[in-house]
């Protein structure tokens, strides 16, 4: 099982003197900063849970094989909403920073980051393609059954 990688750095705003907002961990010392504060992280690595309570809920309520919880923000998030378009791959999505269902689910999962894609009785913790298409095969053969 590979374990999930988040990162807790502090990120700073300040202004230039032609007045562009900047965002970084190392703010220039003559500059006015505030520190921002980010609540979410996103899953680097890959964790697969089997027979997951969350994965079980999500399947059954949903049309879809694949749920996935996301934000607008997120690269990860992003890269697996594409492989799933470009492969014809059914999914629901739900944003956990503008979705009421996405807000609560999230917070009930005890979930620390961002994207959490469920697949039949597994949840997966970030997106890795291989992973990806590991576990949906063996969901679609156990589905057509």
């Amino acid at each position: 099982m590979i374990c999930s990688s988040l990162s807790y750095a502090e990120i700073y705003q300040w202004r230039d003197k032609n007045g562009n907002v900047h965002f970084g961990d190392q703010p220039p010392t003559d500059a006015d900063t505030r520190k921002v504060n980010v609540k979410l992280n996103t899953y680097e690595n890959t964790e697969v849970i089997d027979s997951d309570q969350w994965a079980k809920a999500a399947s059954q309520k949903n049309n879809n094989s694949v749920v996935m919880y996301s934000t607008k923000w997120c690269g990860v998030c992003k890269k697996a909403k594409q492989y799933f378009v470009r492969n014809k791959i059914p999914y629901s999505e739900y944003d956990v920073e503008t979705s009421e269902k996405g807000k609560r689910d999230f917070a009930k999962m005890k979930a620390t980051g961002v994207p959490i894609i469920f697949i039949g009785s597994h949840r997966i913790n970030g997106f890795n393609q291989a992973q990806f298409d590991a576990v949906y095969t063996k969901y679609s053969k156990v589905s057509d059954k």
